[in-house]
């Protein structure tokens, strides 16, 4: 059976990247060993529909964009290409230009005919899709305040998708955070 052809019923998704190490820390490492140079730090950058307690989507390597645009393509693969209801992350910069460029749609605009440089391409976001995120500040390692901020779709929209959800009461990452085993 090909998962393709059975996509999970997500309807809210979290994304979140968990690190981690093998062997020692990537600091400890030293650039002559070469037994080091296998050990790096990693991330597990991950899709979680917390509904359904399932994680959709892992893609594994240094916490990096290109990474993040993985993770959001195949998600969005493997959910047959549907819109969730709601989406939401930390306040990572890299989701905003992946979610963007997965659901949103290229528009080049056409030659005006007229002398300059031409206006370049830009992306439209659905009117449908709906991204917020936790941005959690710190003092000293403890979290000490929490901002929840409206990506796309508007305030009403999030809550509307939040009041139909099954699981969600506000905008967080909770559950893929409770997967990964944090609170932070």
């Amino acid at each position: 059976m090909n998962w393709w052809r059975f996509p999970p019923k997500t309807r809210e998704a979290q994304f979140d990247e968990k690190w981690a190490f093998v062997g020692k820390k990537e600091k400890r490492c030293n650039d002559g060993d070469p037994d080091d140079r296998q050990r790096p730090d990693n991330w597990d950058h991950v899709a979680y529909d917390l509904e359904h307690r399932l994680v959709v989507s892992v893609i594994p390597g240094k916490r990096t964009a290109k990474n993040v645009e993985k993770l959001v393509q195949d998600f969005k693969k493997r959910t047959g290409g549907r819109m969730m209801n709601l989406i939401t992350s930390d306040e990572y910069r890299p989701y905003k230009k992946a979610i963007l460029r997965a659901y949103g749609r290229k528009i080049t605009p056409p030659p005006t005919g007229k002398r300059g440089r031409p206006k370049g391409t830009c992306w439209l976001t659905p009117k449908d899709l709906r991204y917020a995120t936790v941005h959690k500040r710190r003092q000293k390692g403890r979290v000490v305040r929490i901002d929840l901020r409206v990506i796309f779709g508007s305030k009403t929209q999030v809550e509307a998708a939040i009041e139909t959800s099954a699981v969600s009461k506000v905008i967080n990452t909770a559950f893929v955070e409770r997967h990964k085993g944090t609170g932070a």
